[in-house]
């Protein structure tokens, strides 16, 4: 059997991303109890190819039995994986604004913000023992469609899935990040008259930094250091490893670096991703 559990912030997707697994063939379940987890595997534990999805959010009473349960499913070696998703907290107020809906958790003396800050709390249980953490900040609902699925379904094999992802400082450190990398102290194409409305995806900008030694030596010391250790990663049985590199921006030098990276791992890995998230 294999059971994917859904949950995050209100507003963070998780509509979307459980009808992402339902068109791959999943049977799936929004706001399940979570004292009917252990009656819902004894319904499906047969036929052992089964595929569920859950979903549990703040709607949930007693979340803080969680770890308990989630204990007792890998003693019973089901195969189960953590999805949560999140979004930065102004990008919820603003969609929950946008579509007038209620939160779960507001009430008499409760205003949005304040219902939304709570939730982080509600499910820090469920956070915490998360397999893959998407921030959907970014993502529409096609966007994160496409990650689940290729995230979820369209796995072929059991190596670790990696999702190398260039951003710029002044715009915040990506949430889902487990790697962090920092090249603002490599020469900047932006103060290239030339170069400054091009991006890290075009060869003059590329050529540029490749003639940099101090940007070649990062890529070869950033590469040398995730070759090594991402089949330790792997080793741990971690599913998913998101390497964010940064820059000022995320226009030239972090997107080039991702790419470049992204790349190069896709020779050993068969599940990469290569994601800019702060280009147009």
């Amino acid at each position: 059997m294999k059971l994917i559990i859904i949950s995050g912030r209100s507003g963070s997707g998780k509509s979307t991303a459980l009808k992402a697994l339902e068109d791959i063939g999943y049977n799936c379940i929004d706001n399940f109890p979570l004292n009917l987890v252990e009656a819902l595997l004894d319904k499906v534990v047969q036929p052992q190819n089964s595929s569920v999805a859950i979903c549990m959010d703040a709607r949930n009473e007693n979340l803080e039995g969680f770890p308990e349960i989630f204990a007792k499913l890998k003693a019973l070696e089901v195969n189960c994986e953590i999805i949560f998703l999140d979004a930065e907290t102004s990008t919820l107020v603003k969609r929950f604004s946008e579509t007038r809906r209620k939160h779960p958790l507001t009430k008499d003396g409760i205003d949005l913000l304040q219902a939304i800050e709570a939730e982080t709390v509600v499910l820090s249980n469920i956070n915490d023992l998360a397999h893959l953490k998407i921030d959907t900040t970014s993502l529409n609902g096609n966007k994160l469609a496409q990650v689940i699925k290729t995230h979820v379904g369209e796995k072929k094999d059991t190596k670790i899935s990696l999702i190398f992802r260039s951003f710029g400082f002044k715009y915040g450190i990506p949430a889902d990040a487990d790697m962090v990398f920092d090249i603002r102290c490599l020469p900047n194409p932006y103060w290239i008259e030339e170069l400054r409305e091009m991006t890290g995806l075009e060869k003059d900008v590329a050529g540029y930094l490749e003639k940099n030694e101090s940007a070649t030596n990062m890529y070869e010391d950033i590469n040398k250091y995730l070759t090594k250790w991402v089949p330790e990663f792997e080793q741990d049985n971690r599913a998913y490893l998101t390497i964010a590199i940064g820059c000022t921006g995320g226009r030239h030098r972090s997107v080039y670096f991702a790419q470049r990276l992204g790349e190069q791992f896709h020779n050993s890995y068969s599940n990469v991703l290569i994601r800019h998230r702060d280009l147009p």
